[in-house]
């Protein structure tokens, strides 16, 4: 009986680029594939959620943007040192196909499997290339993105598939929306696992200046950061505004499905959860990402007016205010922006991936 084919998976340590691997590695195992995770050692870390018939091989990666003179010197030694070791390997144990989620550890196996002739993808999760994903886009043989529009060189063909997400998220995927009105009202605001500094300097003497009639029906989760909870817990209470605060919700998924607004950063995974559920939403996103990647992200709500986007430049309690009111203050509206986050969502990313996993499997290695 002939083994299983193989599909080897290569990530970072970081839930951006994990979170899509392991859903992906999940819906290939239930197509009775073999999987493998390529990763460092950091990435093995953070490889606790995936299935356990998921073998994890440690190989040796670096990157140039951490440590001193030194450590940078290594860079090289180290990354052939990976891509010679994960060669061996596939020699030994020959995939089907290779697929890349971005970050530094997925250096040694997609180049190990360019310079075997291997069928190789990588997905983007990002509305921009990330500098791993960049240096090998001209040499894969597809380029999968979570994120529509996503910024592609000169050249390079990609296709949507959109950000695989939680099953928590799809279980409520397309649920119902009740359109503000002159009763209880719930607003979510998150900004990543640890809350947003700015977030917490803006939202709360927004709400404040809301009228009363709205004030009075809203209630508001805000994820915020330990160090700032206490003065977000009193800001809400000086504004006269029911308020739940704490570092970390685990219950999101319920959350956003009951919400009648978001504020969030513009993560690529945070995008994916709003347009699957379908949730009107207010965008930050962070000034700092590299190449200003969360602004893109933003794109895939912002031009289906399904989100209304604000650089951290711009975001002040009385612009945070003025919109707020246009939403809250008028249900046409927002369930407007409620139809068209759905239509920009894509519940079956997993299965658009692993759909081409294996038709990248069935053409001939180039």
């Amino acid at each position: 009986m002939a083994r299983p084919s193989l599909l080897i998976i290569a990530a970072g340590g970081t839930g951006g680029h994990m979170f899509p691997a392991q859903a992906l590695a999940e819906a290939m195992l239930a197509r009775g594939w073999r999987v493998k995770l390529s990763t460092d050692a950091r990435g093995a870390r953070y490889a606790g959620g995936f299935p356990e018939a998921v073998t994890i091989e440690e190989v040796r990666s670096a990157t140039f943007a951490r440590g001193g003179l030194a450590e940078k010197m290594k860079v090289p030694l180290q990354l052939l040192g990976g891509v010679l070791s994960a060669m061996g390997r596939m020699l030994l144990d020959r995939p089907r196909v290779v697929v890349g989620f971005g970050g530094y550890p997925s250096i040694p196996a997609l180049s190990a499997a360019w310079a075997l002739r291997i069928p190789r993808m990588i997905h983007e999760q990002n509305g921009v290339l990330g500098r791993v994903n960049a240096a090998f886009a001209r040499r894969v043989n597809r380029l999968a993105c979570g994120t529509s529009p996503t910024s592609m060189p000169e050249g390079i063909e990609s296709e949507f598939t959109g950000n695989p997400v939680r099953a928590a998220i799809l279980e409520r995927a397309g649920a119902g929306y009740i359109p503000p009105g002159d009763y209880p009202m719930d607003l979510l605001v998150i900004g990543g696992s640890q809350g947003a500094r700015i977030l917490s300097d803006v939202v709360p003497a927004a709400v404040a200046a809301l009228p009363a009639e709205i004030r009075r029906n809203l209630s508001v989760a805000h994820q915020a950061r330990e160090e700032d909870i206490d003065r977000v817990v009193a800001a809400y209470e000086a504004g006269n505004v029911a308020a739940e605060i704490a570092p970390f919700f685990a219950d999101i998924p319920r959350r956003l499905s009951e919400c009648q607004l978001v504020i969030s950063r513009a993560g690529a995974s945070s995008v994916a959860d709003i347009s699957v559920i379908g949730r009107p939403s207010i965008l930050v996103p962070f000034a700092a990402a590299t190449a200003n990647h969360q602004a893109a992200n933003a794109k895939m709500l912002s031009s289906v007016d399904a989100a209304i986007v604000f650089p951290e430049s711009q975001f002040t309690p009385e612009a945070l205010t003025e919109s707020l009111l246009s939403i809250l203050s008028n249900p046409k509206a927002a369930s407007s922006m409620s139809l068209a986050a759905l239509s920009a969502g894509r519940p079956d990313a997993t299965e658009r991936l692993a759909a081409l996993v294996e038709s990248l499997a069935r053409k001939e290695s180039p």
